[in-house]
């Protein structure tokens, strides 16, 4: 029977990420509803499916989470709020603007590498979530949208970067940092640090950085 150690875990990745789940029971359901609804869907997986996944019987599962939905949000709103954490240490953080929208993509786009498990069931599932907490995510993404806007009028501002649509670059910067975790594998050539160093200077090259100063 599965012990719900995905490839994540098993690097020593969700044991960091779910620390602030408890007790353990909980932790490993919420790990292995991780793992079944980046592999089936969130339609596709019972909660049976997630029980066998953590070793636990259907029941165990129901004393710490009353619904599969109630999980989904759970593992939602950690991550949403581990993103918005990242965002903002590089927005509030010392140097220009382009320093700082580079570090945020750096960090972000790493985030999503090496969680593209967890990422893939954070960014991707939210239309399953209810209408109470589908809402509660939104705002939380509404929030990390606002973090890379001001980072980028800061640049605009200070003459660093040439962005005639403020909100549609901040729109595509962040879908293209997200979208790693649709496509990131630990056997592909790139590591986390070098997709994000990557993506850093391709999102500084999309705001023109320095374009002002040719």
């Amino acid at each position: 029977m599965s012990t719900a150690k995905g490839t994540e875990e098993a690097a020593g990745g969700e044991d960091v990420a779910w620390g602030e789940v408890t007790p353990e029971a909980a932790r490993r359901l919420l790990v292995a509803a991780v793992e079944a609804f980046a592999e089936r869907g969130y339609h596709a997986t019972t909660t049976r499916d997630i029980a066998g996944r953590a070793g636990m019987s259907p029941a165990a599962l129901y004393i710490h989470y009353r619904t599969k939905e109630e999980l989904l949000h759970r593992i939602s709103r950690i991550g949403h709020d581990k993103a918005l954490d990242i965002l903002r240490a590089a927005a509030d953080g010392p140097g220009s603007a382009a320093d700082r929208l580079s570090d945020a993509v750096r960090s972000f786009v790493r985030w999503h590498a090496e969680r593209h498990t967890t990422a893939r069931v954070v960014q991707y599932e939210l239309d399953a979530l209810s209408a109470e907490h589908r809402a509660e995510i939104v705002e939380l993404r509404r929030r990390s949208d606002a973090t890379v806007r001001r980072v980028i009028n800061d640049g605009v501002e200070a003459g660093e970067f040439d962005v005639p649509d403020v909100p549609g670059t901040t729109l595509a910067v962040l879908s293209l940092c997200i979208d790693v975790a649709r496509w990131f594998s630990t056997e592909g050539r790139r590591t986390p640090d070098e997709v994000g160093a990557l993506y850093a200077d391709l999102v500084l090259r999309m705001v023109g950085a320095g374009a002002q100063k040719k």
